[in-house]
């Protein structure tokens, strides 16, 4: 509906209805209403149980969810015929096909995941190494799950994975599947919006396949939630608010429909693998690829050796060019992965070491040649690539390499090899996934160059060899999860090599081959890593063993901010003593324009986690009544990642 509010028009939902007589002289000054978009309800029950859980769990206002969950055209009713038609999300056409029959490993899997269902154990973590055909037991449940009714909400945390995903299950459920993103406009995100409200109310059943924003779709009589890739940090939102995690979210979501769940995923977030040991989830495991494809092996190069010899070209090893020249030959295709974009991340004067820092943002700013400008990967900031250093009238020189700069060393080692880029820079329009993605599976590009969007469960069957350029910075962050996310993507790139026919190979170049994730990942050893990492988090005090909530503090002024992050912390301690940190000055200090200042709170797991978040908003009420704190943003981030 649309309401009044002072002089504005503002977008209204009702929620209830107030049982209670009004006084007559507040009803008096009660103003109608000035439309009615929706004469039936737009949103289920379910939905809004989940909307509530959210906002109290994630410490963030109702509307907050709301603003995230209802599509932007949902007000804005399509009116225009023309408009209608270009936000008509087209329905498949194309031939229906048989399942895959499963292999016996894969059958005993689906059984498996059953029958923990039947016994009770609504959540089932499937840790399925890569290539073993997950997917193919997902589409087995879907069917069972349609057969008997129910609807389907099927997560996964890359729209580069739906537009793999959309053909191969549109080919197997038709008009049945619906699929939504972030990449579509709002009038198509309305279109699919009221296209599951009237297939609830039509009783007609459905599979939704989409990204962490389609756990706020009115999907009605769920039967199964499947979370794909369960581990990965894109399932958490981070800005605006609700920041939430999918993972948990869509668990929620299945409890209040009185769905079951599954997690899948080649490498399990320590989280969820610490909650199957204890019996909270019941556990499968797939060990062998579908078909008896081995798994790839694994080969790491010495960077340091190799650049003491000389034996580099640019950022490549003497051996990993003459494999790559081997493959080009064979015919083969090959994946390179660097997890920066852009031609390098930083520029220095050759005199002065002076790089050229973003005028908004504590950072240096990230070459990108091909655009010929300098860009801030924080707040979007670039200008020009300057002649020379305005401090002293030094020289420039690149530091370090991204993505567009190992495009540019490939095509002039290999001259006649067909090369595409997949990153943020490269993917910005629509099409841009699904035409990369298309054009690599149909051989039309020999190597693939890309960010961690190229590790992310993508097929390719002629994939003979992946190459890690630089494994190091996965795995020398300031983060306590830094060795785990450094095994997963590692170990999930790896999977994108060899995943039919021939065995793959995987080549690592690293400044640190004795590392220990390194030799984790040689050996394809999960338990070896989890054994590893749930000792150091139970040591120092980190989820799965306590919760965290972070806590950060902004504003244009540096002292303000200061002493606002130093009164809550000290009111913080009065209450929760030793699990409150100091005041953490954060490594990158304005980002914006605005000033940062960080606190961490860390509550034991099996603490009365609701009165933790009570007393904490009490704390950060005050400090937002007090001089000090005026106009400071505090933001509650609640299980960051």
């Amino acid at each position: 509906m649309v309401v009044p509010l002072m002089k504005k028009e503002v977008r209204g939902v009702v929620l209830r209805e107030h049982a209670e007589p009004i006084d007559p002289t507040l009803a008096a000054k009660i103003r109608p209403l000035m439309q009615i978009i929706d004469a039936a309800p737009v949103v289920t029950p379910e939905q809004l149980a989940l909307w509530q859980w959210m906002s109290s769990y994630y410490m963030c206002t109702l509307g907050e969810v709301m603003t995230a969950a209802l599509p932007g055209g949902l007000d804005k009713r399509l009116t225009d015929p023309p408009k209608r038609r270009r936000a008509a999300l087209q329905p498949y056409t194309g031939p229906i096909e048989p399942m895959h029959a499963l292999s016996p490993a894969q059958e005993k899997i689906a059984d498996e995941i059953e029958e923990f269902w039947h016994s009770r154990k609504s959540i089932v973590l499937l840790h399925g190494i890569t290539s073993s055909g997950k997917t193919d037991i997902y589409i087995h449940l879907i069917q069972r799950q349609l057969k008997a009714g129910k609807n389907v909400l099927y997560l996964v945390p890359e729209i580069a994975l739906t537009t793999q995903l959309t053909s191969r299950l549109q080919m197997i459920f038709g008009e049945k599947l619906l699929v939504y993103h972030s990449r579509f406009t709002d009038a198509e995100r309305e279109v699919r919006y009221r296209q599951i409200i009237t297939n609830n109310s039509d009783s007609t059943n459905y599979v939704v396949l989409g990204a962490r924003s389609a756990v706020f779709l009115p999907v009605s009589n769920i039967g199964l939630v499947i979370v794909d890739e369960e581990h990965e940090p894109s399932y958490k939102q981070a800005e605006p608010a609700p920041r939430y995690h999918a993972r948990a979210t869509a668990i929620v979501l299945a409890k209040e429909h009185g769905a079951n769940v599954l997690l899948g995923t080649a490498t399990p977030s320590l989280e969820s693998y610490y909650l199957a040991q204890k019996g909270v989830y019941g556990l499968v495991q797939l060990t062998e690829r579908f078909g008896g494809v081995e798994l790839p092996e694994i080969k790491l190069v010495d960077l340091k050796r190799q650049y003491d010899r000389k034996e580099m070209y640019g950022h490549f090893s003497d051996q990993l060019v003459s494999r790559i020249r081997e493959i080009l030959a064979d015919h083969k295709q090959i994946i390179l992965f660097q997890n920066r974009r852009g031609y390098a991340p930083q520029i220095q004067c050759t005199e002065c070491g002076q790089p050229p820092r973003c005028v908004q943002c504590d950072v240096p700013m990230t070459l990108h040649l091909r655009a010929n400008e300098l860009r801030c990967h924080y707040c979007g900031y670039h200008m020009p690539i300057p002649s020379v250093c305005p401090h002293c009238g030094g020289e420039y020189k690149a530091i370090g390499f991204g993505t567009e700069r190992i495009e540019d060393e490939i095509q002039t080692l290999f001259p006649d090899a067909r090369v595409l880029r997949m990153d943020l820079d490269t993917t910005r329009n629509k099409s841009a996934y699904q035409d990369i993605i298309n054009a690599f599976a149909n051989h039309e590009c020999d190597i693939l160059v890309g960010t961690q969007m190229v590790t992310k469960g993508l097929h390719f069957d002629d994939v003979r060899l992946v190459a890690v350029l630089n494994a190091d910075p996965l795995f020398n962050q300031p983060d306590f999860r830094a060795y785990e996310r450094a095994y997963q993507m590692l170990e999930q790139v790896a999977g994108r090599a060899g995943r039919k026919g021939t065995k793959g190979e995987v080549w690592i170049q690293t400044f640190a081959p004795r590392n220990v994730v390194l030799e984790m990942v040689k050996n394809h050893d999960y338990s070896a890593l989890y054994n590893h990492e749930i000792a150091e988090r139970k040591m120092f005090q980190y989820p799965p063993f306590h919760r965290i909530i972070s806590l950060q503090l902004r504003h244009s002024k540096q002292a303000q901010v200061h002493l606002a992050a130093t009164q809550l912390q000290s009111y913080l301690a009065r209450i929760f003593g030793f699990r409150v940190s100091a005041v953490v000055v954060p490594s990158i200090e304005r980002v914006q324009a605005y000033y940062i200042r960080e606190l961490t709170l860390r509550i034991e797991a099996n603490a009365n986690i609701a009165e933790a978040k009570r007393r904490l908003k009490e704390a950060t009420d005050y400090i937002s009544s007090i001089p000090s704190g005026k106009n400071v943003k505090i933001i509650i981030d609640v299980d960051p990642l």
